[in-house]
Order: C-alpha cells, then sequence, then structure tokens
C-alpha cells in the first residue's frame, strides 16, 4: 500500500525527494521519491555517505518536491569528470 501511495504521488508531483549537489564530479544524484519531507530528511545520510566514500566533494543537499526525469544528471560543463565513472543511485535503500 505504501508503495501504491507513493507511486501516485510521485506520478501528481507530490512526492518528496533528496537532491545531492556534487562539485567534483559536477552532478545532481535525485533519490525517492518519499511519503513525507521527514522520510526523505531521515534517509539522506546514507546518501551522503556513499557519495563520499566514493570520493565526491562539494557536497550539497535540498529536500522538496522534485519530478526528476533522470536519477543522475552529468553537468556537462566540467571537462575533469568521466561520466563512467559517475555512482549512478537509483531509488530508496
Amino acid at each position: 500500500m505504501k508503495e501504491f501511495l507513493t507511486n501516485l504521488l510521485n506520478l501528481v508531483g507530490q512526492a518528496w525527494w533528496v537532491k545531492i549537489s556534487t562539485e567534483s564530479p559536477k552532478c545532481i544524484y535525485y533519490f525517492g521519491p518519499f511519503i513525507s519531507e521527514q522520510e526523505a530528511k531521515d534517509s539522506h545520510s546514507g546518501y551522503i555517505e556513499d557519495l563520499e566514500y566514493e570520493g565526491a566533494q562539494g557536497i550539497s543537499i535540498e529536500i522538496g518536491r522534485f519530478k526528476p526525469n533522470d536519477l543522475t544528471v552529468y553537468e556537462e560543463e566540467s571537462d575533469s569528470v568521466n561520466p563512467n565513472q559517475i555512482p549512478a543511485f537509483s531509488g530508496q535503500t
């Protein structure tokens, strides 16, 4: 039932997401969807920990109602990043 509600909220753009931006590599990662803002807040530390383990730097976080088309967005203006080395994350953990 929770999965159904989460998918419904996501479909209408009312689900909560964790958006993490990194300076190196220059990427945006979306984690979710979540039913509530609190659920998203409770989960973000694990995602940050994973990105730090992968060597990401300049990490910033935003929790909000997003409707991302892609869960990992590589920002092309950074020439120093090899897209094959960018960790891909999806869904909830």
